[in-house]
This record gives structure tokens, C-alpha cells and sequence, in this order.
């Protein structure tokens, strides 16, 4: 088997994979569903209701990080996902009954939504932990590369799916569909048997302490989470931008929203690619691609026509999930196994955590000024986290960062020893 899906054959890592495919799908194809559902059938395009709606998926993961790291490394992991699946399977199979039924109201979706997140809280941190105890540490890197190819593949089947379904079939079908996925998911993750648990650590209260404490000793695991901070506020908002410039700038319908995520997916699913066939993570790829990010989203805020903006959804999908994928990885890489719960709670709190109070503002920011606007204030941020982590790099007493003309063109160095995660 080829380097790029060499952990593949680690059957535990092999069933989790399909199982986590399959519940990707599923939920980009319910994501779209109720965006949708939100935008044209229970609003008359009330951007603000659509922002609302993301709010109340993340607020969960930015409330309860303590308590699910806390409880993603004490708990066997297995049983937290599973567990999760089972309550997000009831959520999805009401949403589509009351959708399928004529009885959807707004708020209905606002509580599932709410009620969604309450579980994926949870599920996450597990989720990014128990690759580790499925794959030999020299796998991780590929695993983790896999992992990303698995839910960007799902970004590229998922929207297009959705939009198709929802056309020809309605909203509620895509709901069922993802009721399926989370059986799949169950029943993938029923047959694992972990070979590797990770410690149990202790109860008392510097247990709370010792991941900032951690962060604070590991100055390039800090860097990788100031960067995810401000992806996390500003460049996964498509739910909110990509249907309002569809609807209000382009004119277009479902069939055309759903294409945009699938059009992202291919950029998205290529990065993952090039991720899973990395050795190992490295900074410069960070840096980079956060450039390239500003970039290309800044250019679509002004895309005169929907076949440019769609296009550019291509280098908006690679360049964004380089920057996740790498810093991701070098993030688990680079954490002590009995804090990784914990980290990767922090972390799944750091990227989503920001969406309750972004997602009202873009939805405050489109009503006022244009779907055109809140593109360009994401571009915005991008940008600064573009400048702000090249010039940490550069003048950072902890962090060296030289450039040459040769490969490696960009080398970092901590403490004045060259950091082992990127060579």
C-alpha cells in the first residue's frame, strides 16, 4: 500500500475510517439541509436566523471544553463516540420526521441544533484523540492526513448530495440520509477493539492548570492554536456567506449552493492529499497557505459572476485546509498522550468556539451591507493572521524562523534548537 494510505492497514484505524467517512457525509449533507431549510422555507432569507443557527451548534463545544477533555482522557473514548452518534442519530431522525411531516418550525431546528451540539461537543475531542491509540506513534501523522481526506471527501460529496436531494426529493430526505450515517458510524466503531488506551490521569485540580501550563512551556503548540483561534473566527463561515451570495448576489438556487461545497471539496480533499503524503507537518506550510487563503477569499468577495466564485472556491477549499490539517498535526504530534483529551478539547473550542459570536455579526453585517460584505471581513481577518503569525515568527524571542534559497526554504528554530516537528 502506498505511503499516502498506508495506516489504512491497521484494521481498527481501517473501520473507524469508513465509519467517520460515512458520518462526514451525512452531516455536510444535514448542514446544508438546514441551512437551506433556514434560508428559503422557514425565513425569507433572514441572514441573521442563518448566523443564529451556527451559534447554537458551537456554543456546547465553547461552554463544556473543560469537561470533555476532562472526560475524553478518562473515559474510553470508544464509548464517548459511541454514545454521541446514538444521541446525534434521535436528533437528526426527529428533524426529519417533523421536516417530512410539514411540522418544522424555526425553533424546532434551533433546538436540534443546540441539542447537536451538546453531543458533538463531546464527540470531538474523543474523535481526535483515538487516532492515536489506533495507529503506531510513526503513523499518526498519516492517520491524522487521512483522517482530514475523510471529512473533506464528505465536503465534496456532501453539499452536492444535499443540493440534488433537496431538488429533487426535499429537505427532509437529506435528513434521513444522515440518520443512515450514524448507524454506519455505530456500528464501525462497535467492531474497534483498542489496543493501545491512553493512561488515565488523576482528578485533582491542577489537572485543569497543566494544559495551559503545557501550551505555555511548548511556544509552537501556543502558535498553532493562535492561528486555529483566528481560522476559527474567520475562515469556516461558507454556512453563512456562500448561501447569501448564491441567493442575493447570484440569483442562484439549491442546486448551485450544494455545488459550492463540492467545488471547495476538491481543493479541500487535495490538501488532505498532500497532508497524508508529508512525512511530517511543517510551519512553512502554515505560513504559506494562510497567504494563499487572504488571497483567494479576498478575490471572491469580488467575483463578478458565480462561475468565477465557484472557481475560487478551489484554492479557497487547499489553502484553508493545509493551514488546519498541518497545524492539527503538529498540534497531537507535539502533546504528551495523557494531556491529549484535553488539548484536543481546547483545540475543538479554540476552531469552533468563536462561531456564537461571529456567526450573528456576518449575519448583522450581510443584512446591512451585502452578502459581498461578509466575505471581504472574513478576507480581512485571514489577512491579519497572514501578518500577524509571519511577524510572531520573525521577531518572537522563543521563535526563529531564517530563509534560504534551498530547501528547506523557510526554517524555524525554538529556544535555538530546531523544532523536530518541522525540520
Amino acid at each position: 500500500m502506498s505511503r499516502t494510505f498506508s495506516s489504512l492497514a491497521i484494521p481498527d484505524y481501517r473501520r473507524y475510517f469508513i465509519g467517520a467517512t460515512a458520518s462526514n457525509i451525512g452531516m455536510w449533507m444535514a448542514r446544508t439541509g438546514q441551512s437551506w431549510l433556514v434560508l428559503t422555507q422557514l425565513t425569507r432569507g433572514d441572514a441573521v436566523s442563518l448566523g443564529l443557527l451556527t451559534s447554537l451548534m458551537f456554543i456546547p463545544t465553547l461552554v463544556l471544553t473543560p469537561l470533555t477533555g476532562w472526560v475524553a482522557d478518562r473515559f474510553p473514548k470508544k464509548r464517548i463516540i459511541i454514545t454521541a452518534q446514538v444521541l446525534l442519530f434521535v436528533d437528526i431522525v426527529l428533524l426529519a420526521v417533523l421536516t417530512l411531516t410539514g411540522h418544522v418550525r424555526l425553533w424546532h431546528v434551533f433546538l436540534l441544533a443546540f441539542l447537536d451540539g451538546l453531543a458533538g461537543a463531546f464527540d470531538g475531542p474523543a474523535r481526535q484523540s483515538i487516532i492515536s491509540e489506533l495507529v503506531p506513534p510513526a503513523s499518526l501523522s498519516n492517520a491524522i492526513g487521512l483522517g482530514s481526506m475523510s471529512f473533506n471527501t464528505a465536503r465534496l460529496l456532501g453539499p452536492g448530495a444535499a443540493g440534488a436531494l433537496i431538488a429533487l426529493l426535499g429537505t427532509g430526505t437529506v435528513f434521513v440520509i444522515n440518520a443512515v450515517t450514524y448507524v454506519v458510524l455505530i456500528t464501525c466503531m462497535a467492531r474497534i477493539g483498542l489496543r493501545r488506551p491512553t493512561r488515565s490521569v488523576g482528578r485533582n485540580r491542577g489537572d485543569k492548570v497543566s494544559v495551559g501550563a503545557y501550551l505555555r512551556s511548548h511556544p509552537e503548540l501556543a502558535l498553532m492554536f493562535t492561528v486555529a483561534g483566528l481560522m476559527g473566527t474567520f475562515a469556516f463561515n461558507q454556512t453563512i456567506t456562500n448561501p447569501l451570495m448564491t441567493i442575493e448576489v447570484f440569483g442562484k438556487g439549491a442546486g448551485e449552493f450544494g455545488a459550492l461545497g463540492s467545488i471547495m471539496g476538491i481543493g479541500s480533499l487535495t490538501a488532505a492529499f498532500l497532508a497524508a503524503r508529508r512525512p511530517r507537518p511543517r510551519i512553512r506550510h502554515v505560513v504559506l497557505s494562510l497567504g494563499a487563503f487572504a488571497g483567494s477569499l479576498a478575490a471572491s468577495s469580488l467575483a463578478p459572476d458565480f462561475t468565477t466564485f465557484m472557481v475560487l472556491q478551489i484554492p479557497i477549499g487547499l489553502s484553508s485546509v493545509s493551514v488546519m490539517v498541518t497545524a492539527n498535526a503538529m498540534v497531537q504530534i507535539g502533546t504528551a498522550p495523557e494531556l491529549r483529551g484535553r488539548v484536543m478539547a481546547l483545540w475543538g473550542a479554540v476552531v469552533m468556539g468563536p462561531a456564537p459570536f461571529v456567526s450573528p455579526l456576518l449575519g448583522l453585517v450581510g443584512a446591512q451591507f451585502g452578502a459581498r460584505a461578509t466575505v471581504a471581513v472574513c478576507a480581512a481577518g485571514i489577512l491579519f493572521a497572514f501578518l500577524g503569525t509571519t511577524v510572531y515568527l520573525f521577531v518572537h524571542e522563543s521563535v526563529h524562523m531564517s530563509v534560504s534559497v534551498r530547501r528547506p526554504f523557510v526554517r524555524v528554530d525554538t529556544h535555538g534548537e530546531p523544532v523536530h516537528l518541522r525540520g
